[in-house]
């Protein structure tokens, strides 16, 4: 079906559907959610086997589960648990962004777990107290608001929490005030992560948004940045500064010698590639939900 106002066609049986819930465990585990190693080979096999139907069944896998999958061998049942182990440090943003819900991507994520700082707080906010969140519409809102209302959400991350996963934000203390007011856009390819550029921004006062608008202050520009955002801020009149020119914007820091281009560590095995999530977020995607 097609949702009225929507391009996108999706699967209205997205508890049924085979697809859809291996979608989901393969974005739960992917590099900008929970980082677990493994990709969509495994969530098949995981699946197939009948070892897992939601996030929350992967922490209860023991090896002897994992030894079952075809090609697993000792050593790789290892890795599989480690970084399930691992997962469990993964900050809170990150957390509301594994779980799935509908419109909610990683920037929204972290605006939201910041503006409520815990998944309790989250689950208990109206319509109207998550429209004040900044950049959260009347459709993100509804998503977020419905999401939590239903039973087998909350049932889902009580058992999250019980597996000890983080739903709490740490408060940070921040470096300065430099870029308070200000909302960026990072494109590219940088000499850090875009997301140790972003906290860069955010600790210092700025905002960051996945897409370029007339709210937008500044676009960060790097190797291969998105043509079509470079072409929006153009359009918009928005300044598009380089890494070296946010840097020197912030007290007391100085900008690298040379931008080297960013280099993504290859985490899995050929059988087990993971698929980075969109840069973008706010377009719906395949699998746009763990339950909605």
């Amino acid at each position: 079906m097609k949702p009225e106002g929507e391009a996108k066609y999706f699967c209205p049986n997205q508890d049924g559907c085979a697809t859809q819930i291996k979608g989901r465990l393969v974005h739960f585990m992917g590099r900008k959610a929970m980082n677990i190693l493994a990709g969509d080979a495994t969530a098949d096999q995981l699946y197939d086997l009948d070892l897992v139907r939601t996030p929350a069944d992967l922490y209860d896998l023991r090896k002897a589960d994992l030894l079952q999958l075809e090609g697993w061998k000792d050593r790789s049942a290892q890795r599989f648990l480690e970084s399930i182990v691992a997962s469990k440090a993964v900050s809170f943003d990150h957390v509301l962004f594994a779980i799935g819900i509908r419109y909610v991507g990683e920037t929204t994520a972290k605006a939201v777990a910041e503006h409520f700082g815990d998944i309790d707080a989250i689950m208990a906010a109206s319509e109207e107290e998550l429209l004040s969140v900044p950049d959260v519409g009347d459709v993100i809102a509804k998503s977020i608001y419905e999401f939590f209302r239903k039973p087998e959400h909350q049932v889902e991350i009580q058992r999250l929490k019980a597996s000890g996963l983080n739903f709490s934000m740490k408060k940070e203390e921040a470096a300065s005030d430099a870029l308070a007011g200000l909302t960026f856009v990072v494109s590219g390819n940088f000499s850090v992560s875009r997301d140790d550029l972003k906290k860069t921004i955010t600790s210092n006062g700025g905002k960051c948004s996945s897409s370029v608008s007339g709210k937008t202050s500044f676009l960060v520009s790097g190797e291969k940045s998105g043509p079509e955002k470079l072409k929006k801020a153009a359009e918009l009149g928005v300044k598009v500064i380089s890494e070296e020119e946010l840097y020197a914007m912030l007290p007391n820091m100085s900008a690298p010698a040379h931008i080297e281009k960013e280099e993504e560590k290859d985490l899995f095995s050929p059988a087990m590639e993971d698929k980075p999530s969109p840069e973008d977020e706010g377009e719906p995607t395949l699998f746009p939900g763990l339950f909605n």
